[in-house]
């Protein structure tokens, strides 16, 4: 990767995870994502795209906004970074540790940690428990 794309790349990791110990393991599984030709399926793309910055939860009809930056329509890194990269994000891309991780969803609760998954069937069982406190919480 060029540094115009670890930017990119760094600014959707910064966007994903306030947790500093967590953005290696995220970057890894974007750049999982790209070596495998997989969408990223970034949430903060999404929201970039919407240009609603207070946005508290994706539904599948923010995932069909046409946008460049809509990584869930669109293969590979968007046009450009969405917010301007921490060292630490930066940092966590060209450092990222090797591992299988291809999935990750927000942990329940207000911690902002993440759970990993290697596949699909994880990701779902993941995705399931988040959905349920996210309804718990009233967060539309």
């Amino acid at each position: 990767m060029g540094p115009d794309e670890v930017c990119t790349l760094a600014s959707i990791v910064e966007k994903e995870s306030n947790l500093k110990e967590e953005r290696p393991i995220i970057a890894g599984v974007y750049l999982n994502r790209l070596h495998r030709d997989i969408k990223l399926q970034a949430d903060p793309t999404v929201v970039f795209a919407t240009g609603n910055f207070g946005l508290r939860r994706i539904l599948n009809k923010h995932l069909k906004i046409e946008s460049p930056y809509n990584t869930y329509l669109h293969s590979g890194l968007p046009p450009g970074p969405i917010c301007l990269p921490s060292r630490n994000a930066i940092e966590s891309v060209l450092k990222a540790p090797e591992h299988d991780y291809i999935f990750f969803c927000a942990k329940p609760g207000y911690t902002g940690a993440h759970n990993f998954a290697k596949d699909l069937r994880g990701h779902a069982h993941n995705a399931r428990i988040y959905r349920k406190w996210l309804n718990k919480e009233h967060i539309n």
